[in-house]
């Protein structure tokens, strides 16, 4: 029998690869910069996820490859948050309307 645990070999120390580090960086800084967002990367799908922690009815989650991609879904995903709490416009709220129907 051969190897590093044998029977009666001394105990050494095993190099401990650390996988995809520098996405694995990117996602924590990611995750720091981007204050109401979870961010991490996935070894085995080797791409950037982000879950958003504002309250919602469902989960918002976005997934991309590169963390450029993955910051450009979040601002779009916080973009169509900030429509749908938009009061509605003066039009739909019964403004004053114009002789034409078109609202003033």
């Amino acid at each position: 029998m051969t190897g590093r645990h044998r029977e009666g070999r001394p105990y050494s120390l095993v190099y401990r690869r650390v996988w995809d580090g520098p996405a694995r960086a990117e996602a924590e800084r990611l995750s720091q910069v981007w204050s109401e967002w979870t961010v991490f990367y996935s070894l085995s799908k080797r791409s950037f996820y982000a879950v958003a922690s504002w309250d919602s009815p469902q989960v918002v989650m976005v997934e991309e490859t590169t963390s450029e991609g993955l910051e450009e879904w979040m601002r779009e995903a916080e973009m169509a948050r900030m429509v749908q709490a938009a009061p509605p416009s003066s039009a739909r709220r019964g403004g004053r309307r114009s002789p034409g129907g078109r609202a003033a």
